[in-house]
């Protein structure tokens, strides 16, 4: 069938589970501690993202989806911190505070990009029957208003009770609802009737006590037993590099996995089983949601750090591996803003320069290759700004763009020469510019220096505006207006 991520839109999911705090502490390394053999970080920045069914939750809300989470946090600052984020990305929240446990974090001291070291603040202790009274109401009351349900256990207590967890499936079941679960540890019965389980390789083998790369036929033998057993209608396992495998009665679906750039696995499951849920909800076959599903994970783990998939990289993600027209790794070129910047000081942190450049490159032509290419040259990263629609549309008025920002960011993101595209919405990329911090700033000898936008931030920490040559005798414009003048003619 025809897969849209405008068919995600406004799917109302509830997510319910572990959710915590990711805590991210960014820093250089460049000696060795004289205490103790151990490197020395020096601090430059703190990041704090949601994670655990908090992750789930943002990335549904990032795809369009109308999200409510609810768990437990504790009654700290991290708990309002929590809140606050969830609030920020406009997801729905009920979550219950509890004064015996702290709010989870997870704080990972980074080094360039290389994780260092991880400190968990936990509780892992039983839940209060009291909370999981509270809890369940709140389930039972918001799975009416839902078309679909993830369960995401994290193995932190909430559903470490084998009848508050049936409890939820069951009613999921009565409303006619797909519940969907992220398993943790090997009780597995607790999870009995749901609609599919998505345990990545690992948790799969602890349970199956078999190996899946050894022997293909044992893995589905024992996936089609422990389908049985649990009364589950399908069993997905995501397999890193592999792919996924997608087990149901008397079926099962291998789909190749997307990534080839990858940077951090972190948070990749909880985008499979959000997208697969999301896709579910919009009334996907399971094949299909699970298919986009694998598109998503192969997006996100291109990213630096626990971070959603977005709907606009998604979209672009489908139209690049619609068919296998274009190589996988295009799908990764796309991306946020964040992870722009992640990325930008990874690059630089290891010696390259980053070139940053911008336009609508609508109806792409040899002028643009041109300026991408000299570009590129010029440095080792080539990121490109591309106009939204409705940024153009402000522009050049409501006849333009010709192409959407999905297919000029599918025909950007296919050249060899650019690195990361990332849309805008305003007039000017003045926030991208300062968000990234490029090295080298480049526009067309159209313009003067004092005509660039961004001159005088990017000089100002030592970076440089370089003008480059463009190809005579190429412009959108006059292209349109040539194309437009022959059908007139005809």
């Amino acid at each position: 069938m025809q897969i849209s991520v405008n068919d995600l839109k406004g799917v109302k999911v509830l997510v319910a589970g572990d959710i915590m705090i990711d805590r991210y502490l960014w820093g250089q390394v460049s000696r060795i501690s004289p205490e103790a053999p151990v490197p020395v970080v020096k601090l430059d920045r703190t990041e704090e993202t949601i994670g655990g069914a908090g992750n789930v939750g943002a990335n549904l809300a990032g795809l369009g989806c109308d999200v409510t989470v609810t768990g437990l946090c504790g009654n700290d600052p991290a708990g309002e911190s929590l809140e606050k984020q969830l609030s920020n990305k406009s997801i729905r929240h009920h979550l219950i505070r509890e004064r015996s446990r702290p709010t989870i974090t997870k704080t990972r001291i980074m080094a360039h990009t290389q994780q260092v070291l991880r400190l968990d603040e936990e509780i892992t202790v039983p839940v209060a029957d009291q909370s999981l009274d509270e809890l369940l109401s709140i389930v039972f009351e918001q799975m009416k208003l839902s078309q679909a349900v993830v369960l995401s256990d994290y193995g932190k207590g909430v559903f470490a009770d084998k009848s508050f967890t049936q409890k939820i499936i069951r009613q999921a079941r009565k409303l006619n609802l797909p519940v969907l679960v992220d398993p943790k540890g090997i009780n597995w019965q607790r999870y009995k009737g749901a609609t599919c389980i998505t345990p990545n390789t690992a948790e799969f083998e602890a349970v199956a006590t078999i190996s899946i790369e050894n022997d293909a036929d044992a893995f589905e033998t024992a996936a089609q037993r422990l389908r049985t057993q649990l009364n589950l209608k399908w069993v997905l396992v995501t397999r890193g590099a592999q792919g996924m495998s997608l087990i149901g009665k008397g079926a099962s679906t291998n789909i190749e996995a997307q990534a080839r750039d990858v940077f951090d696995v972190s948070g990749a499951g909880d985008t499979v089983i959000a997208t697969l849920a999301a896709g579910l909800g919009a009334g996907y076959p399971i094949v299909d949601a699970a298919r986009i599903a694998n598109l998503a994970a192969g997006i996100v783990v291109a990213k630096v750090g626990t971070q959603p998939v977005t709907a606009s990289e998604l979209e672009t993600g489908l139209m690049l591996a619609e068919q296998g027209r274009m190589h996988p790794q295009a799908v990764t070129k796309l991306t946020s803003l964040d992870t722009a910047v992640l990325k930008a000081r990874q690059w630089r942190s290891a010696g390259n320069k980053v070139v940053f450049t911008n336009g609508c490159f609508d109806l792409l032509h040899p002028g643009h290759i041109s300026l991408f290419y000299q570009a590129r040259a010029l440095g080792h990263r080539l990121i490109v700004g591309l106009n939204t629609d409705e940024s153009i549309r402000r522009l050049k008025g409501n006849d333009r763009p010709i192409l959407s920002e999905h297919d000029r960011a599918a025909i950007l993101c296919a050249l060899e020469c650019v690195d990361l595209v990332v849309h805008f919405n305003e007039d000017t990329p003045l926030e991208l510019i300062k968000a990234i911090k490029p090295d080298i700033l480049v526009k067309g000898s159209d313009y003067t220096p004092d005509q660039v936008v961004g001159k005088q931030e990017v000089e100002s920490y030592g970076g440089r505006v370089q003008l480059v040559e463009l190809i005579k005798g190429y412009s959108t414009t006059r292209i349109t207006e040539k194309v437009l003048d022959r059908k007139n003619q005809a």
